[in-house]
């Protein structure tokens, strides 16, 4: 019988005006539905992987289209909770970094961000699920939705289900009064299996960061670091057994990625790939998430799993939209 995946966040819709007043003069302005879990969960089910996907929506026409295309891609929604009054969205022009100073949130007051303990019955919606994937997104939007965040990670606990996290920092996000290392470790020691980069893990789990970092480029430092970062990582938080690291490093247009995964006693690096243009960079972290978990459900060998996800995540760049349409076929085609 096939792993099923659980996948819990905000799905958002991105605005992505092409600037220099060409979405004014045109009156146009392409609009994606995505959401860092939501990008997981629509990978996964293109690979043929049972996914359900829990979020909150508001009730009117623009969340029966939205959920009615879930539906027709085989995502289970039928757990998604209509309530509150609107759908968070962001605005990032085609082909920009969501770390870009240049992205626009409007996500207070959204029916995801106005969830509250108690409102999901998360005994009932996971039922039969093996496997519960949420980011640091969530907990980034106010102490109400961490709150939730925990209830969710107890009962997946309680059920026996793999549990990841993806470490997506957002400095835009975390304006609440708390500070992300206040906030996520209480969430992480549920966590078996933790991707984020370096420099995420420092900024939400206060892990050590060498100050050599932001002037060496040699890979072998990067990576040599990122199995320390790992160590220390499983160290504070035993639950968890696999620790992912993501390297995108962007050389004007041009981008260089590659990637590990440590264990308790593995550390592989994946191959390096490099393009010199990128069409969009949003969702490629969510797609190595999404071949990370793919390759783990599969019993993949470490390598195996970690050039697949790293090679998922560089072919994202080069599609429009949130989410992937590449098959399993296109992504091992790379390495």
């Amino acid at each position: 019988m096939s792993k099923k995946v659980f996948c819990f966040g905000e799905l958002l819709l991105r605005f992505s005006p092409a600037l220099q007043q060409e979405w004014i003069k045109k009156n146009t302005m392409p609009v994606f539905v995505g959401g860092a879990e939501l990008n997981v969960a629509k990978a996964l089910r293109n690979w043929n992987v049972p996914v359900k996907y829990v979020t909150a929506l508001p009730n009117n026409y623009l969340s029966t289209e939205i959920i009615a295309s879930l539906n027709a891609d085989h995502i289970a929604v039928s757990d998604i909770l209509l309530q509150g009054e609107r759908i968070g969205t962001y605005t990032l022009p085609m082909g920009a970094d969501l770390k870009n100073a240049g992205v626009i949130y409007d996500r207070a007051h959204s029916a995801f961000a106005s969830l509250t303990k108690g409102t999901i019955n998360w005994d009932k919606v996971l039922d039969g699920y093996d496997w519960f994937h949420f980011s640091a997104i969530c907990p980034a939007l106010n102490e109400s939705i961490a709150a939730v965040c925990e209830e969710a990670l107890q009962a997946a606990t309680k059920k026996g289900m793999t549990i990841s996290v993806d470490l997506n920092y957002r400095a835009k996000l975390w304006q609440y009064g708390k500070k992300p290392v206040d906030v996520m470790p209480a969430l992480a020691k549920y966590c078996q299996v933790i991707m984020g980069n370096i420099w995420s893990a420092h900024q939400l789990l206060g892990t050590g960061l060498d100050p050599l970092l932001e002037s060496n480029c040699d890979k072998s430092f990067y990576t040599e670091h990122a199995a320390i970062t790992s160590k220390e990582i499983m160290k504070n938080f035993p639950t968890c057994n696999v620790v992912a690291n993501t390297f995108r490093f962007s050389e004007g247009d041009a981008v260089r990625y590659y990637a590990t995964i440590t264990t308790g006693d593995s550390h592989v690096v994946a191959f390096e790939q490099f393009v010199t243009s990128v069409v969009d960079r949003v969702g490629s972290g969510d797609c190595f998430m999404a071949g990370l978990i793919y390759g783990s459900l599969q019993q993949w060998d470490l390598q195996t799993v970690v050039n697949f996800a790293s090679s998922a995540a560089f072919g994202k760049l080069q599609e429009k939209g949130d989410s992937t349409q590449q098959s399993v076929a296109q992504i091992n085609n790379r390495f």
